[in-house]
């Protein structure tokens, strides 16, 4: 299959992907007259919140995570599993910049799993302290996929497995596994993002990319800090972590005059965000990333198609 950029139709359809006055509100509605001028789809939105242009990443963490890297105005296809999308264009003779974009079916969704399916915990905010009871996973890794992995790996045959127990292992270990497992899977994106685009370097000197993260999952401290831990690289969070309102707004704002993209892209705001850096070294991660590709690995060929 080729995940390069979409068919000619699919490429019109993003093109409302914008900052533009496309219409007004209808006669008839309260807020008639008032122009429509942002229409960012969820992820593009988050992107422009964050602020990413060429060669930047954000990561939006929900029941799903959804990574999407900047990369300016060149379209690049994509050969290790990832899609070529428009991420936006801020007004009718702006530039289009263009993304790599790779998706993750099961993020925040594993921890209702835990919630709902196994009863581990009451609700989702008790995870964090659960995974902090103990200081590493115990080597249990945990892979979410429930129903087949999306991005890079694209398998429909994969299903979950939670490998690497022993009889000392407890809730805690697997809470700590669950969180350790969407922290991998944004890894494995990003590496794809780094072979494809070959971009990271434009972002530091160590191979990854410093990453921007929002979504409600992000308000948890221990998995941020094993982001960073698990990248080699800084993860930034901002202090809104519902940055897609918050593009969608920049773009409206931007084609009727309330800002310039110059304002927009000013970076005021980023005196106010947490920075995670990475507390492990590289052996550390190394050994981590290794067991964790194995773990996906006894994942393949485990479903019945045929049910």
């Amino acid at each position: 299959m080729n995940w390069g950029f979409p068919s000619k139709s699919f490429q019109k359809s993003l093109v409302s992907r914008r900052a533009e006055t496309i219409g007004v509100v209808a006669n008839g509605w309260p807020l008639s007259g008032i122009p429509i001028s942002g229409c960012l789809g969820d992820q593009h939105a988050a992107m422009l919140g964050q602020l990413c242009r060429k060669g930047q990443a954000k990561s939006t963490y929900g029941t799903g995570a959804f990574i999407l890297l900047n990369t300016g105005d060149e379209i690049i296809r994509s050969s290790h599993g990832l899609l070529s999308t428009l991420a936006y264009k801020l007004g009718p003779r702006a530039p289009t910049n263009y993304a790599l974009e790779g998706s993750i079916a099961i993020a925040g969704a594993a921890v209702q799993w835990l919630r709902d399916g196994l009863g581990i915990i009451g609700s989702a905010s008790e995870i964090e302290d659960m995974a902090g009871m103990v200081e590493n996973t115990g080597g249990v890794y945990f892979v979410p996929a429930f129903n087949g992995l999306f991005a890079p790996w694209w398998r429909d045959d994969a299903r979950g497995v939670c490998i690497g127990i022993t009889r000392f292992t407890t809730k805690g270990h697997i809470a700590r596994a669950v969180l350790e497992s969407m922290c991998f899977q944004v890894k494995d994106v990003l590496d794809s993002m780094n072979k494809d685009s070959g971009m990271a370097s434009e972002v530091n000197g160590k191979g990854q990319f410093l990453l921007r993260v929002d979504g409600g999952a992000t308000v948890n401290n221990l998995l941020m800090q094993t982001q960073a831990d698990i990248l080699g690289s800084s993860v930034v969070r901002p202090s809104d972590i519902e940055t897609t309102a918050l593009g969608a707004a920049y773009a409206a704002g931007l084609a009727v005059g309330v800002w310039t993209e110059d304002q927009i892209f000013s970076g005021k705001n980023s005196d106010d965000t947490t920075i995670f850096r990475p507390q492990i070294d590289e052996k550390q991660r190394n050994k981590r990333c290794d067991s964790w590709y194995k773990a996906v690995t006894r994942t393949f060929g485990l479903a019945d198609l045929s049910l």
